[in-house]
């Protein structure tokens, strides 16, 4: 198995989709043992304080959910 896929094969958003999943549950099982990085996430517009493993997961999945500080 390679670590990236090769852009030849198969759809590039496929592969982002893909690539965005592997991400956001490894940061969600990151965050659960780190409370400087939900308060990052926090800072980010990520609403995952109090969340669990997979909520968080899901929540990462999204766009934040609170507009950008100006």
């Amino acid at each position: 198995m390679t670590a990236f896929p090769d852009p030849q094969d198969g759809d590039p958003a496929e592969d982002i989709e893909r690539m965005n999943t592997a991400l956001s549950e490894w940061a969600a099982r990151s965050a659960a043992d780190s409370a400087a990085l939900i308060d990052r996430f926090e800072e980010l517009g990520y609403a995952v304080r109090g969340k669990s493993e997979d909520e968080i997961a899901e929540i990462l999945r999204q766009p934040p959910t609170r507009p950008d500080r100006t």
